[in-house]
């Protein structure tokens, strides 16, 4: 039997022949589509970073500086963040930042592709650039390595870093850098810095509002920020909030609880706010050591010696001081006025209004209108009055015999009420300046700094740079040397009238009360801050040695030998006097101020890590003997009002000729502490503005809080020591050649 073939039709051939070119051509399309996305993706991706770069990975990080009870008192930053880890942020926030941001962050492989087609389709309809649809991952990918610019270009790339990205890490790894990465209004980066600068606390803590507030924030910080726009900050809070209710995150009372919450904030500003001039020293410090790179970006953890209680007492005695030596001399007019220099009155800010205030604080404030008998004055968000009872010292009746419409004036504040109002008084800033600073005895630790009225008008530190006349409060120098010499304190001396032969001409020195007082001891003498009598044993003991001897105590600046600086003519840093001084209650021994404690790296890896620097200077019997007569000026002399302190207490008072600097520089058997008051130009603080006027009451002001909780301490007295009369010798009538010019 044979079979057979038949031909297939010619229609069904054709068919067939269509169909086989169909196929080759959509394969052959295809491979070009392929090869073209192919390479494509070769030339977007030749300039991609290395994903392996992320293991790596460490952003940038604020370095903290702690007081020495482990506070925060300051910090240094390119960006302020605090590197957080996913167990640091609740779940709360990482809920609301996913159903905001990306609610498929734990399904998808790092792009969500419906969603981007979805916004490339409408872009491309819009005739508009590609951008919104990223997830966590791009956008991770974006701020970490791309440009923010809106291109197809960089959305590729974002895509292909994203992939890249979820291949190599988990899910909470991912979360944990975006995080820490991602931008949120002024200055804060990351929601663990995020958290601390709005709310005063780490992000584990964060209420439901909270959370929602922070995680409505990265789409748009500037516009959505709390601070400038309260407002859309709430309402984009509540869009959060309703996201996690449809995503059955909470519950329906605690959507509603939250979303009718009030919006409180406790905006941390900037920290270094409270001891700036400290807190510079110790920049300057760190950044000679371990470069400014290191310093702003590398996270250092910075343990210093201040205390900030103390440093805040320091901080309020100062400006009081200033208040009142201010008031003593009465008003001096002269006010800076924004609308003569084109400003508009809702359109001044001052810098002092970003500082945090509180009851106390003194800020410069804008008059805002005037009538008869009052001035409404404005200072950040507070409104308060000024009537005649806030500006009796000033000698007028009303405000408008001193003030105008657009004058700043200087206030402290009495109280800050919740709607923005404040009570007031009237103070005044002449340009006065005052310095401070504490030591810790025993180990040389700066306690507290203030370097001036104002960091921000003048970042002069007048606690370690200012070169001023030290006046009387040289002479503990002189009568270091005497007793060395074997003087004792009950030896005598002829005040009277002296004049001495100088290489410059005659020399007659005075006393500050144009009075003698005949033969008196040694004791009386420095209590009482005579200057005969001084004079008279530094030309018998030689200026030479006396500036031998200012030198063993750490005094470092330049000091001629001429008789005037005996008492007081050479100039020297607050600092390195308070230091000197501290030699009397350590028994001789002089302890190297000190800034820091340690420094470690991030990870806690000690960098460094400083000890108490001591040297001895002088034998612990002359340093008690001088310790002693030290006393006597607290008791007895010119630092007398010290006494009502009812606490072992010694010091000298120092004033330079026409009061131009005003000084006292004292100690308790713990603490030493140094104030200078004057102008930053040389000129006088006014008649009588002595060391115990001036300068004593802030003094005061600090170590009255400074010694609480220290009342068991004491000085060690001296031993009782035959000694030879040396003083009683100073008063024969062939003086030697004196070495000093006038002062």
């Amino acid at each position: 039997m044979q079979t057979l073939l038949t031909p297939a039709p010619p229609q069904t051939a054709a068919k067939k022949h269509l169909l086989g070119w169909t196929v080759f051509s959509v394969l052959v399309l295809a491979a070009a589509a392929f090869g073209a996305l192919g390479g494509l993706l070769f030339v977007y991706s030749t300039d991609l970073p290395q994903v392996e770069e992320l293991e790596r990975y460490r952003p940038s990080s604020i370095t903290e500086l702690y007081d020495d009870q482990g506070r925060v008192i300051g910090s240094f930053a390119l960006q302020r963040r605090v590197i957080a880890s996913y167990n640091d942020f609740p779940k709360v926030l990482r809920d609301a930042v996913i159903s905001t941001e990306d609610k498929e962050f734990e399904k998808h492989w790092g792009v969500d592709f419906y969603r981007v087609f979805g916004a490339a389709w409408r872009d491309l309809m819009a005739g508009s650039k590609a951008q919104g649809a990223s997830t966590l991952t791009m956008q991770l990918a974006r701020n970490l390595f791309l440009s923010p610019e809106r291109a197809y270009r960089r959305k590729l790339q974002e895509i292909m870093l994203s992939l890249q990205i979820e291949r190599r890490f988990t899910k909470p790894q991912i979360f944990t850098m975006y995080a820490n990465q991602i931008f949120l209004g002024h200055g804060a980066y990351g929601f663990e810095a995020g958290a601390e600068f709005y709310f005063g606390k780490k992000a584990r803590d964060l209420t439901l509002e909270e959370a929602a507030l922070l995680a409505g924030m990265p789409k748009a910080p500037n516009l959505y920020s709390p601070i400038n726009n309260p407002e859309r900050a709430v309402r984009r809070r509540n869009l959060v909030i309703n996201s996690l209710l449809e995503d059955g995150k909470i519950t329906t009372d605690e959507a509603t609880r939250a979303k009718n919450a009030p919006l409180k904030l406790n905006v941390q500003w900037d920290t270094n706010s409270l001891a700036p001039y400290f807190v510079e020293e110790v920049r300057q410090y760190l950044e000679k050591k371990y470069g400014s790179d290191q310093v702003h970006e590398g996270g250092l953890r910075v343990y210093t010696t201040l205390d900030m209680d103390l440093q805040k007492t320091a901080n309020q005695a100062v400006l009081d001081g200033l208040a009142a030596y201010e008031r003593r001399h009465g008003s001096k007019g002269s006010l800076r006025n924004v609308l003569a220099n084109g400003a508009t009155l809702d359109g001044f800010r001052h810098p002092d209004w970003q500082e945090p205030l509180e009851p106390g604080s003194y800020v410069h404030a804008l008059v805002r209108s005037l009538s008869g008998t009052s001035a409404i004055v404005k200072f950040g968000k507070y409104l308060a009055t000024i009537g005649p009872g806030e500006m009796a010292w000033t000698g007028k009746r009303s405000p408008r015999e001193l003030l105008s419409v657009g004058d700043i004036v200087y206030v402290k504040v009495q109280s800050l009420a919740p709607d923005g109002a404040a009570k007031v008084s009237l103070e005044q800033d002449s340009g006065t300046q005052g310095a401070l600073i504490a030591l810790d005895n025993s180990t040389g630790d700066i306690k507290a700094m203030v370097g001036g009225r104002d960091f921000d008008e003048s970042k002069f530190n007048r606690a370690t740079q200012a070169l001023r006349q030290v006046g009387s409060a040289f002479k503990p120098y002189v009568y270091t040397t005497a007793v060395e010499k074997g003087a004792s304190p009950d030896d005598v001396i002829l005040d009277a009238p002296v004049t001495f032969t100088t290489a410059s001409g005659p020399y007659t020195p005075h006393n500050y009360d144009g009075r003698f007082e005949g033969t008196i001891t040694l004791r009386r003498a420095l209590s009482q801050s005579r200057n005969v009598p001084a004079l008279k044993l530094a030309d018998r003991l030689g200026m030479n040695a006396i500036i031998e001897t200012a030198r063993r105590f750490g005094i470092t600046s330049p000091m001629p030998a001429y008789l005037p600086v005996a008492i007081g003519a050479a100039e020297v840093t607050l600092i390195e006097q308070t230091a000197a001084f501290t030699t009397f209650p350590n028994d001789g021994v002089r302890v190297v101020p000190r800034y820091i404690r340690r420094v470690t790296d991030y990870q806690g890896q000690v960098l460094e890590e400083d000890y108490p620097e001591v040297r001895d200077v002088i034998t612990p019997q002359t340093a008690r003997v001088m310790t002693s007569l030290l006393q006597q000026v607290v008791r007895h002399g010119t630092a007398y009002a010290a006494a009502s302190l009812k606490h072992p207490l010694a010091g000298k008072t120092g004033t330079t000729n026409d009061f131009t600097d005003a000084w006292f520089i004292g100690f308790s058997p713990s603490i030493a502490c140094g104030v200078w008051v004057g102008f930053d130009e040389k000129k006088t603080l006014g008649n009588k503005e002595t060391g115990a006027r001036a300068a004593l009451p802030i003094w005061m002001d600090f170590m009255r809080v400074a010694l609480a909780g220290r009342d068991d301490e004491n000085f060690t007295p001296p031993q009782p020591v035959a000694h030879a009369a040396v003083a009683q010798t100073l008063d024969t009538s062939d003086q030697a050649p004196g070495d000093g010019e006038t002062h």
